[in-house]
Order: structure tokens, then C-alpha cells, then sequence
């Protein structure tokens, strides 16, 4: 069973930062790919973030380009959101997914797995 543990969300001033973290357990993840999801009130989810672990490719939502980097650490199945320069507009529920395969893809549909979700809350 995949389980997907987020931490390091929580509440900063616009122009602040913040790093979060998605702890993976279950599987062997070299053939996953993994991201970060948000949903903001009365706002459709969107994609953020992915990466895949065979290759290290990465994929940006358009309004976090520049801003938000992924990583990851193979070692610790961990992937990073590491998110400069927050504006209110990133405030959201952010959650950590993933998917068998190598493709990153921006569809939240595609994801198998969900974490529970950590809050971030930019204020201005």
C-alpha cells in the first residue's frame, strides 16, 4: 500500500518561503512519478509540480514557474516543493501525488495515490 505523508505547510507573508516535504512508503518508486497538487477555495485543483524518479525530469504549473522548485532525495523516497517568493494566490490545500509510469502529467486524474494534504496560507 502507497502512502504518501506531506509536512512543512503552514502560514507566511507574501514574499516569504516555504519547503515542503512528501515522505513515500510502499513501494520501490524508481519507476513513479511524483508531484504536488493545490486547490484553493472555490478554485479547480491544480497542477503544481512533477517529477520523474527515472530521469529526473520535472514539469511546472504555469503560475509557479520561477518561483517553485521539486526535487527529489531517492535515498529517503522524498520529494521537496521548495517554494520562493509566495504570493496570497498560492494559498491552497497542497497534496503530494503519484503515479506508476516515468510521464509527468498534469492531469490529477492520473494519480493513483493522494496524500492527505497540508495547508498553505500566504498572507499579504
Amino acid at each position: 500500500q502507497v502512502q504518501l505523508v506531506e509536512s512543512g505547510g503552514g502560514l507566511v507573508q507574501a514574499g516569504d518561503s516555504l519547503r515542503l516535504s512528501c515522505a513515500a512508503s510502499g513501494r520501490t518508486f524508481s519507476s513513479y512519478t511524483m508531484g504536488w497538487f493545490r486547490q484553493a477555495p472555490g478554485k479547480e485543483r491544480e497542477f503544481v509540480a512533477g517529477i520523474s524518479w527515472s530521469g529526473g525530469s520535472t514539469r511546472y504549473g504555469d503560475s509557479v514557474k520561477g518561483r517553485f522548485t521539486i526535487s527529489g532525495d531517492n535515498a529517503k523516497n522524498t520529494v521537496y516543493l521548495q517554494m520562493n517568493s509566495l504570493k496570497p494566490e498560492d494559498t491552497a490545500i497542497y497534496s503530494c501525488v503519484a503515479r506508476l509510469g516515468t510521464r509527468v502529467s498534469l492531469n490529477g486524474n492520473e494519480y493513483g495515490y493522494w496524500g492527505q494534504g497540508t495547508q498553505v496560507t500566504v498572507s499579504s
